[in-house]
C-alpha cells in the first residue's frame, strides 16, 4: 500500500509587506507548530520514503523542520516548484512521478490547491488544512502512476490545534 502525506506550511510572517510571497518565513507560531507536528508523526512512528516540497521559503523549512525530526536528509527533498506556481493537475503529475519503491511521500505545500487535492485524490471534502495541518491518505492504486480522482482513502487529518 502507498500512503500520501500532504502537509501545508506552518504559518508564516506577514511583518515585511515588501517582501515577495515566495520569501515570506514562518512566525513565530509557525517555528512552534512544525516540530510540535513532526514529532506527533514520529510518535506514530511515520516514516517516508520521499519528501517533497514548494521552494518557497515557508514550505520549505517546515519540511525541514520535518526533516530533522523524522531523521530524512534534508539535501534529498525534492524542490519542485510546480506545488507553488501551479494546480490540482500539477500535483497529480507530481505523484505520479513518485517512484514506485517509495511506499509513503510526503508532499509539503499551500492552499487552495493542497486542500483541493486532497479532496480531489480521497473523495473527501476538507473545508481547508490549515497551516501545519497534515492530511494521510492511504492509496488504493498499487503503482503512483495509477493515481487519479477518488484514488485513495482519507485516514486522518491532524492540526495544531487539535492539541491546544
Amino acid at each position: 500500500m502507498k500512503t500520501l502525506y500532504l502537509v501545508r506550511h506552518a504559518k508564516s510572517s506577514w511583518d515585511n509587506t515588501y517582501q515577495a510571497d515566495f520569501d515570506r518565513p514562518l512566525n513565530k507560531r509557525g517555528r512552534k507548530a512544525a516540530p510540535f507536528m513532526a514529532n506527533l508523526l514520529r510518535e506514530n512512528n511515520v516514516q517516508v520514503d520521499l519528501i517533497i516540497s514548494s521552494p518557497a521559503n515557508r514550505a520549505l523549512t517546515t519540511a525541514e523542520t520535518f526533516c530533522e525530526v523524522l531523521g530524512y536528509p534534508y539535501e534529498k527533498i525534492e524542490q519542485r516548484i510546480e506545488i507553488y506556481e501551479g494546480g490540482i493537475n500539477q500535483m497529480l503529475q507530481i505523484v505520479r512521478e513518485i517512484p514506485d519503491s517509495c511506499s509513503s511521500a510526503m508532499l509539503f505545500g499551500h492552499n487552495p490547491t493542497l486542500t483541493s487535492f486532497a479532496n480531489f485524490i480521497s473523495g473527501e471534502h476538507l473545508e481547508n488544512i490549515v497551516t501545519c495541518g497534515i492530511v494521510r491518505i492511504d492509496m488504493k492504486p498499487a503503482l503512483w502512476q495509477h493515481t487519479m480522482m477518488d484514488s485513495g482513502k482519507l485516514e486522518w487529518y491532524e492540526y495544531p490545534k487539535k492539541y491546544q
